[in-house]
């Protein structure tokens, strides 16, 4: 017992000292629930985040398509963006003008809270997600992207509908919905259906 009591001890202090927390997320969302079993792509991500207010962000995960955009923006906008800074952000959520003070912010003060999102007013046309879906379009140059859409379950309709036209305006037809996934309800159809056919689970 007593060398039972030693090994429980060290196995416990080795998980204490070895669990590494997890970070506070830069954007805060709580995403709807759903009960679809597919699995989010990892790789060639182009991420669109709409937050409770309706804020948008964008992110990717592709460091040199992420230098072809910060390149493509200060040719065409003359912005004079770091592009190392740009590189290394996990992702943007202001306006084309505000981009450079916005990499100039320490990357731990970078908060979603704190940010004002891209533009999405279509009333006024100022819809800078369109712009934004067509520079990183052109730095794909027709190679495989994963485009997804994470929104807050209690963000409003016309974030997501300023970020869908976006989407349209580009041909991008096709993305995923990051959603929370939940067990599928007993006694629903979808329930039954699972039953009679099983390989249709996955």
């Amino acid at each position: 017992m007593t060398a039972m009591c030693d090994v429980a001890f060290l196995l416990l202090s080795f998980f204490i000292l070895t669990t590494k927390f997890k970070a506070s997320e830069a954007i805060t969302v709580t995403t709807p629930s759903s009960v679809a079993s597919k699995v989010a792509p990892d790789k060639d991500l182009v991420l669109i985040t709409i937050d409770k207010n309706g804020k948008v962000f964008i992110s990717m995960d592709d460091p040199q398509k992420k230098e072809l955009v910060a390149n493509t923006l200060n040719s065409t906008k003359n912005l004079g963006l770091n592009v190392a800074a740009f590189k290394e952000a996990e992702f943007w959520g202001t306006s084309f003008s505000q981009l450079p003070s916005f990499l100039a912010i320490a990357k731990e003060k970078r908060l979603g809270d704190a940010l004002p999102g891209i533009p999405t007013d279509t009333t006024k046309g100022n819809n800078e997600v369109i712009e934004w879906m067509q520079i990183i379009n052109s730095a794909y140059r027709g190679e495989k992207m994963n485009l997804l859409l994470k929104g807050d379950n209690n963000s409003k309709y016309p974030a997501f509908k300023a970020v869908v036209d976006a989407f349209k305006k580009n041909d991008f037809l096709k993305f995923q919905m990051i959603t929370n996934p939940e067990s599928v309800p007993v006694g629903s159809e979808l329930f039954k259906d699972n039953l009679k056919n099983p390989a249709k689970k996955a």
